[in-house]
């Protein structure tokens, strides 16, 4: 068959160990020999990053700003082993940090829904999607090992000089540890925007939680952000569509999602969404199950597999043995990118082809054939368990089938 033409580039961010694997093996059965795939490529391998001193990352994002899409491989966040493992120049960054902090916006994570893979909360029927907001907080954090007895402050100055503000965070009396962590309103408001953009363009209710009875400044200030801009700029939206707004503490808004029915987007801070779309996704299946996009308010879209780069799994292929590695979330990062590609050049063909692949990636799995953790947790007779590649050979065929 003739290969569907692109006219503007992805940004395409390869990865580490069994992802990276996975990404090469997809490329080569699922995109390349149906598309005329056109990238920006940018190696964010760990040992590049190194190279590089972590430019590479910058770039693309700054890539992501120029193109408008982009599909990101799992990387690597290096702790203390990681640096030996791989002897790097320092312990950096998350990519996945700095990428959202330099494009902000809001990262919506959904699980993907197939029959016999059944979530383990039982009034589950329909899909909980996590708004995770992807600035500041933890991610932006500066920390001090405080070494022996002493007084540890916060301080703001303004930048005229003309005000001071300062609140004493903890006198020790011994050695322990100190986090200082910020977020700023322009971001906030962005991330607000995005959550009731998206539950309009779902139609699906909006909640949001956070901790404001403990943090009165901090969450607070998140909590009022969000409750303005909704009664001044989506109240009537949200009525006209036939949907709410929902807001409560984070640790009752968890005491409910365990008994919901879904079909709701779930607003969170950082770190909880951090947390809680790893929940929700092995909840409803897999770690390898989820949708996960970066949105912008400029207009930038960041695709990418929620999980991380199935370490175990590498180490295994390094030795030559068989893998069973779910390559799911993956696929659909790339069928997002190459989706979004698609309505932002008119290209008709692109969307089907995207739409193709996902449905024959579900389409494989309900006939059977799957990754050894599904296997494990299938409701379907007899699954047959499939490798890696075998896997991802059995989609093309349904793949095929589909483009006719």
């Amino acid at each position: 068959m003739e290969k569907i033409q692109m006219t503007t580039p992805l940004v395409e961010m390869d990865g580490d160990e069994m992802t990276r694997i996975l990404w090469k093996m997809i490329k080569d059965e699922l995109l390349l020999p149906f598309i005329d795939l056109k990238t920006e490529y940018y190696d964010l391998g760990l040992k590049h990053r190194d190279e590089t001193n972590d430019q590479v990352t910058v770039d693309s994002a700054e890539a992501t700003k120029k193109y408008g899409v982009a599909v990101k491989c799992a990387t690597i966040t290096p702790n203390a082993a990681r640096v030996e493992e791989y002897n790097l120049k320092k312990m950096w960054k998350s990519p996945n940090g700095t990428i959202r902090a330099l494009l902000d916006g809001t990262v919506f994570r959904t699980p993907i829904i197939v029959k016999g893979i059944e979530p383990v909360v039982k009034s589950w029927k329909k899909p909980i999607t996590i708004a995770r907001h992807a600035y500041g907080d933890v991610y932006k954090n500066v920390e001090i090992r405080v070494p022996q007895a002493g007084k540890v402050e916060l301080v703001y100055t303004s930048e005229d000089g003309t005000i001071e503000k300062r609140e004493t965070v903890h006198t020790f009396d011994g050695a322990g540890v100190v986090q200082g962590t910020h977020n700023i309103d322009a971001s906030i408001e962005s991330f607000a925007r995005s959550c009731f953009e998206y539950a309009l363009g779902r139609k699906e209710d909006l909640w949001f939680a956070t901790k404001d009875t403990i943090s009165k400044i901090y969450d607070h200030r998140f909590k009022d952000v969000f409750q303005d801009l909704y009664d001044n700029e989506y109240k009537e939206k949200f009525e006209a569509a036939g949907i709410t707004y929902f807001y409560t503490l984070i640790d009752d808004a968890v005491a409910r999602i365990m008994k919901a029915e879904g079909g709701f987007i779930w607003a969170c801070k950082n770190y909880d969404g951090d947390v809680m779309s790893d929940m929700l996704s092995s909840a409803f299946g897999s770690l390898a199950m989820m949708t996960s996009v970066l949105v912008s308010p400029q207009g930038y879209y960041e695709y990418e597999a929620a999980h991380g780069t199935v370490q175990r799994h590498y180490y295994k292929h390094l030795k030559g043995e068989e893998t069973s590695t779910n390559s799911v979330a993956t696929i659909f990062a790339w069928t997002g990118a190459l989706r979004k590609r698609g309505e932002l050049d008119n290209l008709a063909e692109l969307i089907k082809f995207a739409d193709a692949l996902e449905k024959a990636t579900i389409e494989t799995i309900e006939s059977g054939k799957m990754t050894g953790d599904l296997a494990l947790i299938t409701e379907l007779p007899n699954p047959t368990k499939l490798n890696s590649l075998d896997f991802i050979k059995a989609i093309r065929e349904n793949l095929e089938k589909e483009l006719g």
